[in-house]
């Protein structure tokens, strides 16, 4: 397996997950799909990636249909995406993706976090380039050969193609698969799933590290206690880093 499933796997044992969170990311992704295309999904691809993952994470219509149209209206503000880029104690490259409508708040809130836990927050251009900028698909397992699909979508730039096991609530397993290709592809890939039908259970992006850097396990505790305080704030969206992550 490539780098696009060994990413995948590490980020599942993860703990951003929470619903709250993942409601209130979902919200402002909302906001900025309908700024940028309008509040219509038939004609704003855009929205339509955020309704799918709405519905992955279980949120429920009533407040998908809130959000939208709260976004559509004058005096609701837009948000800014801001990346921050950084490091943790050991040498240990962060990414922070952030959506704000105050980017002062934010700023301070970001260095505050860095500060507090022996970092340092870079300039543009310091660790982004040590991350490749992907987009991904997570689609319904209908029994696909996979090395078909694969060669159906290499036109499109696509990487990386594999199963995907999660569970459910009852901790039964669900099949699907994963999709991995470069960030511009994303628009090419949505068009060919949805013309052929093609249920997408969820889409989005992600920066996966080039090369990942092994500390040991009381070093990573002072790495998570920057991630953990990045994780908990409410401007940001995602945030990436340069940790081998530890077997359990």
């Amino acid at each position: 397996m490539g780098r696009a499933f060994e990413f995948r796997k590490a980020r599942k044992m993860k703990r951003w997950s929470a619903m709250s969170k993942a409601f209130t990311r979902i919200g402002k992704d909302i906001v900025m799909a309908v700024k940028e295309g309008g509040p219509d999904p038939d004609s704003n691809s855009r929205l339509r990636a955020v309704i799918q993952n709405a519905k992955a994470v279980n949120m429920p219509k009533d407040n998908v249909e809130r959000a939208i149209k709260k976004a559509s209206e004058k005096d609701q503000g837009d948000y800014k995406e801001v990346l921050f880029e950084g490091y943790a104690q050991h040498g240990i490259a962060v990414l922070i993706e952030t959506a704000t409508d105050n980017n002062t708040r934010t700023v301070a809130n970001v260095r505050s976090y860095f500060n507090k836990t022996d970092g340092s927050l870079g300039t543009s251009g310091s660790v982004v380039f040590m991350f490749d900028h992907t987009c991904n698909f997570k689609i319904e397992d209908k029994d696909f050969d996979l090395e078909e699909l694969e060669l159906e979508l290499i036109d499109f730039g696509v990487d990386e193609i594999f199963e995907d096991i999660d569970e459910d609530e009852e901790g039964n397993e669900k099949k699907s698969i994963m999709i991995y290709a470069p960030f511009e592809s994303f628009g090419s890939i949505q068009s060919y799933l949805e013309a052929n039908d093609i249920e997408i259970i969820s889409s989005g992006f992600e920066r996966i590290p080039q090369v990942t850097k092994k500390i040991t396990a009381a070093q990573a505790e002072d790495v998570e206690k920057l991630l953990e305080k990045l994780e908990e704030d409410d401007d940001v969206q995602n945030v990436y880093h340069t940790m081998e992550e530890l077997s359990e």
